[in-house]
């Protein structure tokens, strides 16, 4: 049975190979992605995990507990660094500092996880230790990784292990609604974010509707009745708590003087933003065709987090005409992506991207992104091909 299988995770064998070479890892990824499994494979020599209130409070009342503790243990394991991993290390951001000087005196190998990067960013003493850890992100599960046994499976209950291999629906839609609720009252008050957790609760609704639009923070402020600042540090919060994926425009252009410059919001998840929203399981193709474009958004932006560091993912929209849904950006090679809620896209769905291959060199072709059974040739330089070979279009 599906919810049996144990599923490889692709970015695990770049924290093996990071460790092997004497280097520590930093892994951010929302709740539930498979960070602590992960670690647990690792088989750390020390294993800290701060979701649990004894160890929190253990090392908040004395940070320097960790020091003595990891010189203890590389005392014993003479002839090897030991491994160390601290789970969910944003709860006692302090640590950050120890780790620092452990590392600094090769003491020990870490890897360190966390669902926030809010509380590792703030204040004058704490740091990301630049150059000291090998930043990676654990997002859910990819198309490399596993595909849905549908499309519309994969819109509606997203892809979270734990989610999407559950045993049965109604199991996915309580784990769903619990997940919202876990990430309000964990994340959001936990942490004391924000003054109004009922503000915060309604905006997370509003921004779960919106997402995948240009936003607009006037109109949902409006909506709540705050200041369109306000609407930007929620969003701020959505982003720092991994929740939200910020996509900017691509503003460059010789010819086109009003090209789009606000950015579009994807939940990390669809079947969070669609608890999020408080929507049923039964969307109307409307719905479902806005679906698939985040789905791909989504999928484009962890294939070239699997792939590289150097691509990026960007939109195209000029308010008075074409718009691109997608664009992966390398250095010298970038691809335009149209989405489409159909299994036979025409030449007549290309023009927009037939425009942005005119207007720009170094797309050389582009893509539909549908759900065609095959690749099939729409028109010159314009190829239609199916979602399940999504992460076959981002190169290095």
């Amino acid at each position: 049975m599906e919810h049996m299988k144990i599923i490889t995770r692709i970015i695990e064998s770049r924290v093996c190979r990071a460790l092997e070479r004497q280097k520590s890892v930093l892994l951010l990824g929302p709740r539930q992605t498979g960070k602590t499994t992960l670690v647990e494979a690792l088989k750390p020599d020390l294993l800290l995990n701060f979701l649990r209130p004894e160890v929190r409070q253990r090392y908040e009342r004395s940070p320097q507990l960790l020091g003595a503790e990891v010189e203890a243990l590389a005392e014993r394991t003479r002839g090897r660094k030991p491994l160390v991993a601290l789970d969910e290390v944003q709860r006692v951001p302090e640590l950050v500092n120890a780790v620092q000087d452990l590392v600094d005196r090769r003491l020990a190998r870490f890897v360190l996880t966390g669902s926030s990067a809010r509380k590792l960013r703030r204040g004058p003493v704490v740091n990301l230790l630049p150059g000291r850890l090998l930043p990676l992100r654990l997002d859910p599960l990819s198309l490399a990784e596993r595909v849905p046994p549908t499309l519309e499976d994969a819109l509606v209950y997203g892809s979270l292990p734990g989610i999407a291999l559950a045993e049965n629906d109604a199991v996915r839609e309580e784990d769903l609604r619990a997940y919202t609720t876990l990430y309000l009252e964990e994340e959001v008050r936990a942490e004391a974010l924000v003054r109004n957790l009922g503000t915060f609760s309604r905006f997370l609704q509003l921004a779960a509707l919106e997402a995948g639009n240009i936003s607009h923070f006037r109109g949902i402020a409006q909506e709540l009745g705050v200041p369109h600042t306000t609407v930007a540090g929620y969003y701020e919060i959505l982003e720092d708590c991994l929740i939200a994926e910020r996509i900017e425009a691509m503003s460059e252009s010789r010819t086109r003087k009003k090209l789009t410059k606000s950015p579009r919001y994807l939940f990390f998840d669809l079947g969070v933003r669609r608890a999020a929203a408080d929507e049923g399981r039964r969307l109307s193709p409307r719905v479902l065709g806005s679906l698939f474009e985040q789905f791909v958004g989504l999928e484009l932006l962890r294939a070239t987090r699997e792939i590289s560091t150097h691509l990026k993912l960007r939109f195209w929209r000029d308010p008075d005409g074409p718009e691109v849904d997608w664009i992966v950006m390398g250095d010298d090679r970038w691809l335009p992506v149209e989405v489409k809620w159909s299994d036979a896209p025409t030449e007549r769905d290309t023009r927009h991207l037939q425009t942005f291959l005119s207007e720009y060199p170094k797309a050389r072709e582009g893509v539909v992104v549908c759900r065609t059974p095959r690749r099939f040739k729409i028109a010159s330089k314009i190829t239609a091909v199916p979602w399940q070979e999504i992460h076959s279009l981002v190169e290095v």
